[in-house]
């Protein structure tokens, strides 16, 4: 590491939206080597990296972050994202759903109390979370894998 990259740093997702522009999301990571991140958060926004994964992106001077290039390693953890109505409040539905999730071996962030992102660890099988949150009827997302990526016909 030089003496100019700090240890701790912002790394900047370009998302494309549906319309052809794109979003902005910066993730916690640390610097591990070269051009290397290690993502100390969940993505609420990127898809296709999780908690842990290590990342390669080059400092961009316009963009005035090391900004994300491709995936480097995965760290075996998932990301689902969750939009509750009502809000979490303390004994809700909303509540009820994150402490399962909990009970499940998950963790979580919140963006707000309506809008979470989920890491299911490598310990802990997809599938019964998928499950759950079909079953609870909430509006939910695979962020990484993807849908497509879980379910392409092309694989």
């Amino acid at each position: 590491m030089s003496d100019s990259t700090p240890p701790n740093a912002k790394v900047l997702f370009r998302v494309p939206n549906q319309d052809g522009t794109t979003e902005v999301e910066t993730l916690w990571a640390t610097h591990i080597e070269s051009d290397n991140y290690k993502l100390d958060n969940s993505p609420f926004y990127a898809y296709g990296v999780s908690w842990a994964d290590v990342v390669s992106a080059p400092f961009n001077s316009e963009e005035g972050h090391p900004t994300f290039h491709h995936l480097v390693s995965k760290s075996g953890n998932r990301t689902v994202r969750v939009v509750f109505d009502p809000p979490i409040e303390p004994g809700n539905r909303s509540d009820g759903i994150v402490q399962r999730l909990i009970a499940l071996g998950c963790s979580y962030e919140g963006a707000n109390r309506k809008y979470i992102s989920v890491n299911i660890p490598p310990h802990v099988e997809l599938e019964p979370v998928r499950k759950y949150l079909i079953e609870c009827d909430v509006t939910w997302e695979h962020a990484d894998p993807t849908y497509d990526q879980l379910f392409s016909r092309d694989r």
